[in-house]
């Protein structure tokens, strides 16, 4: 584990905010918290923003508007939050398979894959019922087919993460190391 003061020496190395990847129930808002405050950053979820800006939340504004305006308007508000000052982003799913958002990102962002196994997702997206992708009979089967068209948009970002059935904590610990070694690249 990284000392507070060695990671408060990267937090300084920053210069671009941290946009956090992956399929849905990969832990992207809970890591994402956590590595913002172990970072001392700012932390904002796409998905909660997009509720503030709407006035739904993001799956009512996915099932009311559809996928290609909810990606088209989920695409403009990411740009906007790279803009801002150094911080952790989580992002929706499916964000980062747009091709313009992923050249955005990689380009004014450092991002990263959190990976999970389709089993570790299924477990951990069954506990709510608010993904609207997965509302159908086969949840673990529409897992594992986004996981494979996904995998290689998802591949393009700068960092892969493997998230297990291991604490959160020790994700945000790889995290903090594979931005290190990011860093003196």
């Amino acid at each position: 584990m990284y000392s507070p003061h060695t990671v408060q020496q990267l937090t300084e190395r920053l210069e671009k905010p941290i946009v956090l990847v992956g399929l849905m129930g990969v832990g992207k808002s809970t890591v994402g918290r956590r590595l913002a405050r172990r970072l001392d950053l700012p932390f904002v979820d796409s998905d909660s923003a997009i509720e503030d800006a709407a006035g739904f939340t993001a799956a009512e504004v996915f099932e009311k508007y559809g996928e290609k305006d909810f990606r088209d308007g989920e695409r403009r508000l990411v740009a906007r939050l790279v803009e801002g000052r150094v911080g952790v982003i989580a992002t929706g799913g499916g964000a980062f398979v747009d091709p313009r958002t992923r050249e955005l990102l990689n380009a004014r962002a450092i991002t990263i894959w959190l990976d999970a196994s389709i089993d570790v997702l299924s477990e951990r997206t069954a506990r709510r019922d608010t993904r609207p992708l997965l509302r159908n009979a086969d949840p673990r089967g529409t897992l594992k087919r986004l996981a494979d068209e996904r995998r290689p948009s998802y591949a393009e970002a700068h960092i892969h993460i493997r998230s297990g059935s291991g604490g959160h904590s020790e994700v945000v610990e790889a995290i903090i190391v594979a931005l290190d070694q990011h860093l003196r690249q």
